[in-house]
């Protein structure tokens, strides 16, 4: 077919050039470089550049978009054809044109049917210089048709016969692909006896009963469409042999002959292709599939032969079970005679194929784009071959050029166009059109005539490196029509480059075959042409070579042992070099036992695994080298017991790569002695400024033997290295040879200035001196400047030797300088020297604070004021004000003493402050001074004030002496300190019976000048409690508290009946027997509700891991307890713990051993308050904790049996006083020599033999009235204690007290102030109940 107008589609990369330009090197013709630059500004024909394929199959339900994008220079312009004619798109409302592209979109999705617009589409691209245009594309739509409906009737086969379903899919575009399924959607199973040709029809060589199905579906699916046709199921059904004969002798009479013969074996029979020859017509390029099925019992085997040849080699396949034969890629030489054979035991078939390779068009030199200078010839070849040959057809932008516009500079001569003296009206885009019965190919190429002057299109200044001894290519990228003549200078000024020492290539680039150190330079390239010259410097800097010094030698070692592989290496100061070790070509094992030092590697603890060619590469961005050798690994001899001693030292130092700042230091380590050298340190001497004085430099790891070292100027250096491993340090090494550096400015200046005046009238500039190897040089000196700040004033400077401080005199006091102080030395300056802020000397403050007014807060507290003074009259840096107070007198007393002046200092601006601790109804004098870092200035003038009345302390003692039957005299101090004038006392007091229940609270009104007075109308041998405190205006102060007891008249001892326990009262209660003499006595007790409710007296008894908490309550009954606790400082939230009833005890389990616990106590109810909180800490935890013999299972069991014993005893001691006897109270009573206090023991008051302990309680410990009858006001605060449940009472962890159920304590010493108790039988049958 001979298309009309084509264009071959050409694709080039997304690049910044906005226009490419392919070059054409012919006769006389300009080679263009793609430089995106010069591209984009040089006029250029368009280009086709993308377009859709010839054959475009679409989608019908998708939009259709026709690719045609174009550059050129002015941009082109875009118009298309359809089946020949020019196609309108501004008519089609369905047809879009993308903005500066030729891409057609059809709106297929918006009511558009794709069959409207099949049909072969062509793109024009157009400007100024010409026309290019795209390949006929032919757009088709996809189609996938409906299989046609058919009756299939079910396949009887007989058992070894051949078999083929058709599949025959309907007709699409493109063809669909074919597969056989179940119903299942399982594929087929397929083998050497059943395949699928490929024609999509399933073959059976031979049916076996296995064979027999009723889902032998067809599936066709297309893949543009996306869609699966499915055939109706066609069922095969198999019969064998055996159910033949069933079936026959069923029907026959037993004379007949009867009986199918079994499977018989038959020979190859070919299903497809049939006959013995066919034909095949293939083209250049394409696949070539072959196929061949047959037919035959047992299944053939199919080969493949060519008849007068090999089967071409890498390129032939066999598929579907060598039933096809493939060939890829195939050409003209592939034609001729395929044979393939079936064949089985029985025999054989055969079938020629003979095959015919066409060819459509193909190229054999594609016409290029040509850039001409007027004046210039040229030529466009086009030629390209096929079978049969193709036919050369000429266009000039889009025209056949027989009919084109003439032009006398063209000449066509069959496959090529002939330009002679090209003027630039001459440019055009020509298409060649080559085309056969198979196809065709259409290119296009412009010619661009041009004029333009040269340009250089290298880098300017661009830098080459090379290595000594090798090429170095300069590059010089030009441009210019006509075509520029180059000319290469080296040097701004030098003369023309000639010679065999260099190589002038025609692109511009200058060769230097061997380039040699001298060959550094700048080199120019000059470009010219009749329209212009230019030029552009290029520059070459030549390295040295680099080169391993010293290799890696051949090493046999130990197994177990140690080896290392030196690697040292010389290179150009300038290049930065990476050393890699490789393995037998290949990296380095993962193991940590490999160690790559700078210039070595060393394997430690040697396997046989690590046998082998190690080899150290040397890569910097010029060169690489490399060097090699073997590792040998033996067994190691028996050796003999270690020795682990400190290495031996380093030797042959030596210093390489000597630099003003710089210098590399290399040593041999010595002998590790079998402990591995860990580290090396370096030290160094200064032999000018510190000679024999050692410092440390740096160090570096063991397997290092050479260190890269920072150098001071004007130093003299030696250096030592010290190896170390596990053991210790070795000795040093021999010293190095001495490195003088060379003297230079120093680097730094000196730190830490300060200017501080000592005086008034003087700045003290200090600071920190350089040390010596920071001079950098001799006379090293210090240049001191300074300037009043905020005063245009010129700087002071004066040079001073080297020293750290430098005194100014003759400076106001107090003012802010600027100063600095830079170092020098003979050979100049240390860098501009940052400036520091001083001041000049403080002078004392010149004024006081003014309007010093003071607020009395409380008794306890005031607020002082005052004016800040002026900050010039401060002269020093202000650091606060000092307030002097002190107290005058007190306002009760009237009385001087010793004054004590206190002060109190704040910081900084302030104007006012708080003055704590005063003592209330007293005088006190303050005032007030400002503080600068002199000292302080003068005091405000003295400030008066007077704190109000406060409540008193407490009563300095009270004692209680001349306990009577009903009287008790008290006695007491006035408080310590009254803050105030006394206006009374307050005394109450109540009794209190056995179980620590209150009687009736009496409250007495005293006069504040009385001492001392009689309580007078009180019962016997009754315990009362006491509180007294003094009272001001403000109001009551600190109480204190005392006990005592009235005693009892012996006379009245024999009336006594024993004791009985009150009934749901809650107290206990004494009964009496009458005489004509004396009336009963019995005091009524309540449960009173103290004046403040509270909770006092919290203790606690912690052992490890628990703590026994108790209190003292005062309050309603029936309180509701709990106990909170936490982790003391912690700011986690409080635990809390229910306490049941109303116990005054509790006990806190699963504490942490040796951790400190904060707890306090509180009642839930009207009142919800609390206890003040205690801080206790758990003990320490045991290894193994000591057994509590109390706790113990068997001393509990004997301890209830010597209880019972006891009870036992009692009772029958109680049933014979019961029958008249009595107890020896009579010579009790003789003992004694005083018969007021007979009835009363000695020690507690408490009644003789018939005492009841529970209606008596102990006083508490420290609160009975020593010899003096003194109470101090430290003991009397309540405890549980005045109970009897004091610090003799021990807890067991379950709260309950040790010793609860004994019925006697131990006497106490003789200071002591528990009471001893004789057992009463009541007692004893309390303690059990």
């Amino acid at each position: 077919m001979q298309p009309k107008i084509m264009m071959r589609k050409k694709s080039i990369s997304a690049s910044k050039a906005s226009l490419v330009l392919f070059l054409c090197q012919m006769i006389s013709a300009l080679d263009v470089p793609l430089d995106s630059k010069l591209l984009e500004e040089l006029s250029q024909p368009p280009t086709i550049t993308q377009q859709s394929p010839k054959d475009y199959i679409v989608d019908p339900r998708e939009n259709i978009v026709i690719q045609c994008e174009a550059k050129g220079k002015p941009p082109p312009s875009f118009s298309w054809t359809r089946n020949g004619t020019h196609f309108d798109i501004d008519k089609d409302a369905q047809v879009t044109m993308k903005p500066n592209s030729g891409t057609l979109v059809i709106n297929i999705m918006n009511g558009g049917k794709a069959e409207a617009y099949e049909g072969v589409y062509q793109c024009t691209a157009r400007n100024e210089r010409g026309a290019a245009i795209s390949n006929n594309i032919v757009i088709r739509p996809s189609r996938s048709p409906l299989w046609t409906k058919e009756r299939l009737e079910p396949n009887h086969v007989r058992e070894g016969d051949s078999l083929v379903l058709h599949c025959r899919p309907p007709v699409g575009l493109p063809p669909p692909i074919i597969f056989w399924m179940d119903n299942a959607f399982q594929r087929l199973p397929q083998s050497e006896r059943v395949s699928q040709g490929l024609n999509g029809d399933l073959y059976f060589s031979n049916v076996q009963p296995e064979d027999t199905r009723e889902d032998y579906i067809c599936y066709a699916r297309f893949n543009h469409t996306q869609t699966i046709q499915q055939k109706q199921p066609i069922s095969v059904k198999v019969y064998s042999m055996d159910s033949l004969n069933d079936t026959i002798a069923a029907n026959l009479s037993d004379t007949d002959i009867y009986g199918a013969k079994p499977v018989t074996e038959r020979q190859p029979v070919l299903l497809t292709p049939t006959g013995s020859t066919s034909t095949k017509v293939e083209l250049r390029g394409n696949v070539l599939l072959l196929e061949c099925i047959a037919a035959g019992v047992p299944t053939p085997v199919i080969r493949w032969i060519k008849e007068g040849g090999e089967l071409p080699a890498n390129r032939t396949f066999f598929e579907n079970f060598e039933k096809t034969l493939k060939i890829i890629d195939v050409s003209e030489a592939d034609s001729g005679n395929y044979k393939c054979i079936a064949r089985n035991i029985l025999g054989s078939a055969h079938h020629v194929i003979s095959v015919t390779v066409k060819a459509a068009p193909y190229w054999i030199t594609a016409p290029r784009n040509l850039v001409l200078s007027p004046g210039e010839d040229g030529t466009l070849i086009c030629r390209a071959n096929g079978n049969p040959k193709p036919n050369i057809s000429w266009l000039a932008n889009g025209v056949p050029i027989a009919i084109a516009p003439e032009d006398p500079s063209r000449k066509v001569d069959g496959d090529t166009i002939i330009f002679s003296h090209v003027q630039e009206r001459s440019s055009a885009v020509y298409q060649c059109n080559a085309s056969n019965e198979y196809g065709y190919l259409l290119a296009n190429a412009f010619v661009n005539v041009l004029a333009e002057p040269p340009r250089i299109l290298t880098t300017a200044n661009k830098l080459y490196q090379v290595i000594a001894d090798s090429p170095a290519l300069l590059d010089c990228a030009y441009f210019g029509s006509p075509k520029p003549e180059i000319e290469w200078f080296k040097g701004v000024k030098g003369s023309i480059l000639r010679g065999n020492e260099y190589i002038f290539h025609d692109n511009g680039t200058l060769e230097i075959p061997v380039a040699q150190k001298d060959s550094t330079g700048t080199y120019t390239c000059v470009a010219r042409n009749e329209l212009g010259k230019i030029q552009n410097e290029v520059h070459l800097e030549v390295k040295d070579a680099t080169m391993i010094i010293k290799q890696p030698e051949y090493k046999v070692i130990q197994r177990y042992g140690q080896v290392s592989f030196e690697c040292i290496i010389k290179h150009d100061s300038t290049l930065l070099p990476t050393i890699i070790w490789l393995k037998d070509n290949d990296a380095l094992p993962d193991d940590e036992r490999f160690l790559v030092g700078k210039d070595n590697l060393t394997i430690m603890n040697v396997t046989d695994k690590d046998d082998g060619t190690y080899t150290c590469i040397v890569n910097t961005t010029l060169d690489s080298v490399s060097a090699s050798a073997v590792l040998t690994v033996v067994a190691a001899p028996p050796t003999p017991a270690i020795i682990y001693a400190r290495p031996n030292p380093p030797f042959d130092l030596e210093l390489t790569g000597q630099l003003e700042r710089s210098v590399e230091l290399s040593w041999i380590p010595g002998d590790e002695n079998n402990s591995p050298i860990t580290n090396f340190v370096i030290e160094y001497e200064d032999g000018l400024h510190e000679p024999g004085v050692w410092h440390y430099q740096t160090e570096v790891p063991g397997t290092q033997t050479t260190v890269q070292l920072k150098l001071s100027p004007y130093v003299n250096y030696s250096f030592r290295v010290i190896a170390v491993n596990e053991i210790g340090r070795s000795q040093p090494s021999e010293p190095s040879e001495q490195y003088l550096t060379k003297s230079a400015n120093p680097d730094e200046n000196p730190s830490n200035v300060q200017g501080i005046g000592s005086e008034p009238d003087n700045l003290v500039i200090t600071w920190e001196s350089l040390k010596g190897f920071q001079s950098n040089g001799p006379g090293l000196q210090y240049k001191v400047s300074w300037r009043q700040k905020d005063v245009d004033d010129e700087w002071t400077s004066v040079i001073v030797a080297n020293v750290s401080k430098y005194i100014v005199s003759g400076t106001p006091t107090f003012v802010p300088y600027e100063i600095k102080v830079q170092a020098l030395n003979d050979l100049g300056y240390a860098p501009e020297p940052s400036e520091v802020i001083g001041h000049s000397g403080e002078d004392l403050p010149m004024v006081a604070p003014g309007n010093v007014q003071v607020h009395v807060i409380n008794s306890t507290l005031a607020k002082v004021h005052w004016d800040p003074v002026p900050l010039k009259t401060v002269r020093g840096h202000l650091q606060g004000y000092k307030v002097y107070y002190w107290k005058v007198q007190s306002l009760s007393r009237r009385s001087r003493r010793h004054v004590e002046k206190k002060i109190l200092t704040f910081r900084g601006n302030k104007t006012f402050g708080m003055l704590p601790g005063l003592e209330p109804y007293s005088s006190y004098k303050l005032n007030v001074r400002v503080v600068n870092g002199k000292g302080e200035g003068p005091a405000s003038p003295d400030k008066i004030f007077k704190t109000p009345e406060g409540v008193p302390s407490s009563p300095s003692f009270l004692k209680i002496t001349n306990p009577t039957l009903d009287s008790l005299t008290l006695e007491w101090g006035s408080p310590t300190h009254p803050n105030g004038v006394l206006i009374s006392y307050i005394l109450k007091f109540q009794p209190i019976n056995n179980t620590h229940e209150l009687g009736p609270l009496v409250e007495i009104r005293i006069p504040a000048n009385e001492s001392s007075m009689i309580l007078k109308n009180l019962n016997y041998s009754t315990r009362y409690k006491f509180y007294f405190n003094a009272q001001t205006s403000v109001g009551s102060g600190s109480q204190i508290t005392e006990e005592a007891v009235t005693i009892m008249d012996e006379g009245k001892m024999a009336g006594i009946l024993r004791p009985a326990v009150g009934a749901g009262k809650g107290y206990s209660e004494t009964l009496f027997a009458t005489s004509p003499v004396m009336h009963t006595v019995r005091p009524t007790f309540y449960k009173v509700q103290p004046l403040y409710p509270r909770i006092r007296n919290v203790t606690t008894a912690a052992a490890e891991t628990y703590a026994n908490i108790s209190w003292e309550y005062e309050g309603p009954d029936h309180a509701s307890f709990y106990v909170e606790y936490g982790v003391a400082g912690s700011k986690e939230d409080w635990k809390k713990e229910i306490v049941n009833g109303s116990r005054s005890f509790f006990v806190l389990k699963g504490l942490t051993p040796g951790t400190a616990y904060k707890v306090r106590v509180g009642a839930e109810g009207l009142f919800g308050f609390r206890s003040s909180e205690d801080v206790f800490e758990t003990g320490p935890a045991m290894a193994s904790r000591q057994v509590d013999i109390a706790t113990q299972g068997w001393f509990i069991g004997l301890m209830c049996a010597v209880a019972l014993l006891i009870l036992i005893l009692l009772i029958v001691c109680f049933i014979r006083r019961n029958k008249g006897g009595k107890y020896p109270v009579k010579e009790k009573e003789d003992a004694h020599a005083d018969p007021e206090i007979q009835p009363m023991k000695e020690d507690d008051g408490t009644f003789g033999e018939y005492s009841d302990t529970e209606d008596h309680k102990p006083l508490k410990k420290g609160s009975r009235t020593p010899s003096d009858r003194t109470v101090k006001k430290e003991d009397s605060d309540d405890s549980l204690v005045d109970y009897g449940e004091g610090v003799n009472g021990q807890f067991n962890e379950d709260g309950s007290f040790i010793g609860q159920y004994s019925g006697k304590k131990e006497k106490e010493p003789a200071e002591g102030n528990e009471s001893s108790e004789a057992p009463s039988p009541v007692n004893a049958m309390n303690s059990f109940v």
